[in-house]
C-alpha cells in the first residue's frame, strides 16, 4: 500500500508496476510463480530496512521466508531472460543516439567462504580488501536518466580451479569450465548482448581496469564501438615510439590546450575541469574515419590531480561529447548506489549462483522501474541513476 500519496497517484503508480510486471510476468510461467515473482519486485520497492530473505517474506505477508528461498533457488524460471526484458525495457524509455553502455563493478562483503566467488580480493565499494564477491555491471547511461541493464558475476581461480567447490554452489559446468575469466572478458560479453539486442549507444565508457586491457580496446574498436575509457597514468602510448607515457604527453601540454569546461549537467550536477585533448598520430589499424584520442582532466583546485582517458572515435566529433561521454561514469556510480539503497541490490543472503543472478536482476529490474518513473515525473528534468524523487512518493508496504 502507498501512504502519504493522492488515490489517484497510487492508482497511477499500481498501474505503472502492473505493466512492467505484464511484460515479464510471463517468463515465470504458473500463476503461482508469477505471483510470487510480481510480490518479490514490489518488496524489493518497500521501505524496508534490510531486503534480505525473512524481511522480504514479512513484507510480502508471509509468516517464513521458505517461499523466498524457493523462488530464488529452486524455482523453475531464467534470471538471463529477464534480464533480457529488463535491457529492452530500460532502452525503450531512456536510450538515444549519444547515449553510452558503462561498465562497472561493485563488491558485496561476505562472511566465509560458501558464498559462490568469495574470497579476498578489491572491493571497489569499500575501497579495499575485504572477503567479497565482485559483480561486473553494465548500465545504460542516456541524457534522461541511467539504469542498470546486465551483470556477470566475477569467478577467481581459486574458485574456477575447484569443481567441487563450483559443483557445490551450482556453477553452471560450461562457466566453470571457462576459467577465472577476467573482468574485461565479461564486459565485452555483456556490451556484446547490448549491441545484439540493438540497444541505441553511441559510447562506450570505462575506468582504468578495463581501459589498461589492451584486448578489450582492440574489441570496441573492431566493432567501431567509441569509447572513452580511463587508463593509468604509466600507460604507454603504441602510437609513439618513445616518451609514450600518458603522463609524460600531460605534463607537456602548453597552457592553450587546456580549456575549462563543465561535465554532465542535470541531476548529478555539474562539475567544472580543465580538459586537454590531443589527437594521436595515425594508426594503420584504425578504421576509417576514425582517430584515438588522448583527453586529460585536471582539478581547477588540486591541479596536480590528472585524470586519464584513452578515446576512440569518429573524427568529426567535438570535445563536448567526448567530454561528457567521459562523465557518464559518475552516473553509473549513482545507479549502484541507488539500486543497494532503494532496492537492496547488495541486502541478498543467497549463496548459489543461481540465487545471485536472481535476485541481483530483480534488483535491477526494480531500479530500472524506479528510474524510468522518476524520469516520466521529471519531465525535461535528467534523473542520474538516483530516484529520490520516486521513493519520497511510494511507500509500500
Amino acid at each position: 500500500m502507498v501512504k502519504d500519496v493522492a488515490p489517484q497517484e497510487i492508482t497511477e503508480w499500481r498501474s505503472r508496476l502492473d505493466e512492467v510486471f505484464s511484460t515479464v510476468g510471463e517468463l515465470f510461467g504458473r500463476v503461482e510463480l508469477r505471483r510470487r515473482a510480481r510480490s518479490y519486485l514490489v518488496s524489493l520497492l518497500a521501505p524496508v530496512e534490510r531486503k534480505s530473505g525473512w524481511q522480504l517474506a514479512q513484507a510480502a505477508g508471509d509468516s517464513t521466508p521458505v517461499g523466498v528461498q524457493h523462488f530464488l533457488s529452486r524455482a523453475v524460471w531464467s534470471a538471463d531472460l529477464l534480464r533480457d526484458a529488463l535491457r529492452a525495457y530500460a532502452a525503450a524509455h531512456l536510450a538515444d543516439p549519444a547515449g553510452a553502455l558503462v561498465i562497472d563493478e561493485a563488491g558485496f562483503v561476505k562472511r566465509g567462504p560458501a558464498s559462490v566467488g568469495v574470497q579476498r580480493q578489491y572491493s571497489r565499494t569499500a575501497d579495499r580488501v575485504e572477503n567479497c564477491q565482485v559483480g561486473v555491471f553494465l548500465a545504460y547511461v542516456g541524457e534522461r536518466g541511467a539504469a542498470l541493464i546486465d551483470r556477470e558475476l566475477h569467478l577467481p581461480a581459486s574458485w574456477t580451479d575447484d569443481p567441487v567447490r563450483c559443483e557445490a554452489a551450482g556453477v553452471p559446468p560450461a562457466r566453470a569450465a571457462e576459467g577465472a575469466l577476467a573482468k574485461p572478458r565479461l564486459a565485452e560479453a555483456m556490451i556484446a548482448r547490448a549491441v545484439s539486442a540493438g540497444v541505441e549507444a553511441g559510447w562506450v565508457a570505462a575506468d582504468a581496469t578495463y581501459g589498461r586491457d589492451s584486448a578489450f580496446l582492440t574489441f570496441l574498436s573492431a566493432r567501431r564501438l567509441p569509447y572513452v575509457v580511463e587508463v593509468p597514468l604509466t600507460q604507454m602510448l603504441q602510437e609513439l615510439e618513445e616518451d609514450g607515457r600518458v603522463d609524460v604527453l600531460a605534463s607537456r601540454a602548453p597552457d592553450s590546450a587546456w580549456h575549462r569546461m563543465a561535465t554532465r549537467p542535470g541531476a548529478c550536477g555539474a562539475r567544472e575541469y580543465d580538459w586537454a585533448w590531443a589527437t594521436l598520430p595515425a594508426d594503420s589499424g584504425l578504421p576509417p574515419g576514425f582517430v584515438r584520442t588522448l583527453l586529460v582532466r585536471r582539478s581547477p583546485q588540486r591541479t596536480g590531480e590528472l585524470v586519464y582517458y584513452l578515446c576512440f572515435h569518429a573524427d568529426s566529433v567535438q570535445r563536448e561529447e567526448i567530454v561528457r561521454t567521459a562523465d557518464a561514469r559518475r552516473a553509473m556510480a549513482a545507479c549502484l548506489r541507488a539500486a543497494n539503497a532503494e532496492c537492496g541490490l547488495d541486502h541478498y543472503q543467497v549463496r548459489r549462483w543461481e540465487g545471485w543472478y536472481r535476485h541481483v536482476t530483480l534488483a535491477m529490474l526494480a531500479h530500472a522501474f524506479l528510474v524510468v518513473n522518476a524520469v516520466a515525473a521529471a519531465g525535461d528534468a535528467e534523473v542520474c541513476g538516483g530516484v529520490p524523487a520516486v521513493k519520497r512518493a511510494i511507500r509500500w508496504r
